[in-house]
């Protein structure tokens, strides 16, 4: 995928280059054209190794090497444990196939990989790049050039959890990847065992397949034992994970030469016949498309056209142009693979990453539409956490004012659209990470002007959720400036296509909110509660019920509107509005938080490392892990982990300290002034409502300083 300058020129002479350069670097920079003080002086500047067996702040990081591979080292090391992904693709999801309709393939390659996304735990970088438009996605993969990429958890989490399949990569380039490729493919045991090595690991990590690029050249010979690794790595996934996917880059051809066709035919087609799909490169003319459709036949939904977003040599253009290419490829329905959506990010589009990310995608979206739809199970909870930002809250208090980011923090992303245009709409929507959020770190704020009487809606969902017998439960938050009202407009559709809009309108006057919206909607109703929150002021938890058994709900939209008490005619005219929605909740009323009390909980430790500092203060590291008595297996969202630092008897205020998505959780050179006797660790575990249980009910692990 060494695609720089393409336009210009050829990719076999760009390898030829590339490995010359390399070649002289390695002259040029060996210890013989260097002095002995240089050596000296380079040896003493550079951090130690790397070692992953050594316990570290967790990171995510890549297999390098076939014998790393082979020998299955990753298991041994300290950093394994944490790179477990912890969501399951939807269990909605019952068929675990691919829909049968054309597809986007999204292939993440930024910087190398591995760059704030590398961080387990979480990094602190608030603007890190994220992608939040997930229901315009199918495939999701993490790229990078090292041999085995591994994605990272916060990826396979988020992606899951909207319904996105989540595959690494398996790469060979330059003169190195052929001496790898040889190897790999030497007999037809290696061949398997390799294949059977990437399957372990996926099933380990979680995530749901392969793609593979073999750009070598090969010897022909070579090319038996190739067709097995893949067909034996397609095989393999499938058996391990239902669903998974293997998908075959268009590079080398059958007779092993190194020869991008830019479409499916001939010379590439028995990889695709012995996997799940082709990632097509991305030179492509306009007729290539609808070529392949042709080659493929009833799989023509495989076969996935690249699209270069930085536009290198891609048909289109990419970047502000990528949505031609997509159109091409819509209209001679084959699925679409988007490489480097990053582009956005790393150029520093204007006028900021946030606007020209929803700018950009709304592209996708206008050429595509929408691939993902939810809620499609209960229970159903966002807090519009983009997964960064500027502080943490818990039930509208803030717990942390850091910068932070971890992708695995967020939840359902709405379906905001962009207009591009502020003056289209009276009311402006975005998700906003400065202002004071209800749970995690984001919120949708509505600012705007809206004349007396008159009411916005904006998209918030676009579900798929068939309700049965029992009623259905909307809890969410509000802050406002008292006359900004937000209600909710659910759209449902009975079997018989028979479309039904139902008003969870804003507490206030019922009357003059019946007369208001009854006639612009199937059904009004008032909330059951509105509970404004001494701890949090400013918040109130609006709940709602409603039973449309044998219906669908389809969409989720955000009403705002005005409180009116009455309507003078000389006093009309347009006002300013300003809400905040903090999260929603929709459920059951069966589908309570029940957290098991703090005695079913068994927590330990492991790797105490305490380290002397002055005027007799320490740091602590230490790896705390938890689980149930019973040895049943919790299904929690994440656990937020704090600190309380007791000194003279007296109990400290908590500190948050971050949060786990497994059971487990490493702290890193924490700070222990002096005079402090016991170090208290506290694990709040979270429902997958949101509910978060209450500190002093949650599980804790004291630790005594050391000398105290």
């Amino acid at each position: 995928m060494f695609i720089l300058f393409h336009s210009f020129i050829s990719r076999q002479t760009l390898i030829s280059i590339k490995n010359l350069i390399t070649s002289i670097r390695n002259i040029l920079f060996s210890p013989f054209f260097m002095t002995e003080a240089e050596i000296t002086d380079q040896s003493s500047s550079d951090p130690p190794p790397f070692d992953p067996k050594q316990p570290a702040v967790p990171i995510s990081y890549p297999i390098k090497t076939l014998e790393e591979l082979e020998s299955r080292s990753y298991f041994d090391s300290f950093h394994f444990p944490f790179n477990k992904s912890s969501v399951k693709i939807r269990e909605s999801d019952d068929d675990d196939e691919l829909p049968n309709r054309p597809r986007i393939l999204v292939c993440h390659d930024m910087e190398g990989g591995y760059t704030d996304d590398k961080w387990v735990q979480g990094g602190s970088n608030a603007d890190a790049y994220g992608i939040w438009h997930w229901y315009l996605i199918d495939v999701f993969v993490y790229f990078s050039h090292s041999l085995v990429a591994l994605p990272p958890p916060c990826w396979t989490n988020t992606a899951h959890k909207h319904g996105v399949k989540v595959l690494g990569t398996f790469i060979t380039e330059w003169d190195e990847g052929t001496v790898i490729a040889n190897k790999l493919l030497s007999t037809k045991e290696s061949a398997h065992m390799y294949a059977e090595r990437l399957t372990e690991l996926a099933v380990a990590l979680g995530f749901d397949g392969w793609l593979i690029n073999m750009e070598v050249q090969l010897d022909v010979r070579k090319i038996p034992n190739l067709k097995e690794f893949v067909s034996h790595l397609t095989q393999t996934m499938h058996s391990a994970v239902p669903g998974s996917l293997v998908i075959w880059y268009d590079s080398i051809t059958i007779d092993g030469n190194l020869s991008w066709q830019n479409q499916l035919n001939s010379n590439n087609k028995p990889f695709f016949d012995i996997c799940d799909g082709i990632f097509v490169n991305y030179s492509w003319q306009e007729d290539y498309a609808k070529r392949s459709a042709s080659v493929a036949g009833s799989r023509k939904f495989d076969v996935y056209m690249g699209i270069d977003v930085f536009g290198r040599g891609t048909f289109g253009g990419g970047q502000w142009t990528t949505n031609v290419a997509l159109d091409v490829i819509k209209k001679d329905d084959v699925s679409a693979a988007i490489f480097a959506p990053g582009w956005v990010y790393e150029t520093k589009q204007p006028p900021n990453f946030q606007t020209a990310q929803n700018r950009w995608w709304g592209l996708v979206e206008k050429s595509w539409n929408i691939s993902q739809n939810y809620p499609r199970e209960l229970p159903f909870y966002s807090n519009f956490d983009q997964g960064h930002g500027y502080h943490v809250s818990v039930d509208g208090g803030t717990i942390s004012d850091s910068p932070w980011n971890n992708l695995s923090s967020q939840t359902f992303q709405p379906f905001l659209k962009f207009s591009g245009d502020p003056n289209l709409d009276p009311v402006q929507v975005s998700v906003d990470f400065k202002e004071a959020s209800y749970n995690g770190g984001g919120n949708i704020t509505f600012k705007g002007t809206l004349e007396d009487n008159a009411y916005f809606t904006t998209r918030l969902f676009q579900g798929e959720l068939l309700l049965g017998n029992l009623p259905i439960h909307f809890t969410y938050s509000v802050k406002s400036d008292g006359s900004s009202m937000v209600g909710l407009s659910l759209q449902f559709s009975s079997r018989t296509n028979k479309k039904t809009s139902v008003l969870l309108a804003s507490y206030g006057n019922t009357l003059i909110t019946l007369n208001r919206f009854s006639s612009k909607f199937s059904n009004v109703i008032m909330p059951q509660r509105a509970t404004e929150l001494e701890t949090a002021p400013g918040w109130v938890i609006q709940e709602s019920s409603i039973a449309m058994n044998g219906y669908t709900l389809t969409e989720i939209h955000a009403v705002c509107y005005k409180s009116t008490l009455e309507v003078i005619p000389s006093a009309r005219g347009p006002s300013e509005y300003h809400a905040v929605l903090g999260h929603m909740t929709v459920k059951t009323p069966l589908q309570k938080s029940d957290f098991p009390p703090s005695t079913s909980w068994l927590v330990e430790s492991k790797y105490i490392n305490w380290t002397s500092g002055s005027q007799g203060s320490k740091t602590l590291s230490i790896k705390i892990l938890w689980s149930l008595n019973d040895g049943s297996v919790p299904i929690f969202s994440k656990y937020n982990i704090y600190v309380e630092k007791q000194s003279g008897g007296l109990n400290g205020k908590p500190v948050y300290l971050g949060v786990a998505n497994v059971r487990a959780f490493y702290i890193s050179e924490l700070s222990v002034p002096s005079g402090t006797s016991i170090l208290k660790f506290v694990i709040q575990v979270c429902g997958l409502d949101g509910v978060c249980q209450k500190l002093d009910d949650s599980p804790a692990y004291q630790v005594p300083v050391e000398g105290a």
